[in-house]
């Protein structure tokens, strides 16, 4: 398992792909969708 190995995050970030081990921007869609409900509330 290293660079080479198409499953691991480490050789997601080599080939510039992404999946399951690296998932493309997961982080900032969930804040996106929490700070929305937030200001929906707020009104």
């Amino acid at each position: 398992m290293g660079r080479g190995d198409k499953k691991t995050k480490r050789g997601k970030i080599a080939r510039s792909s992404f999946g399951k081990s690296r998932p493309a921007r997961e982080i900032s869609r969930k804040a996106t969708q929490a700070a929305k409900a937030t200001k929906k509330e707020g009104e």
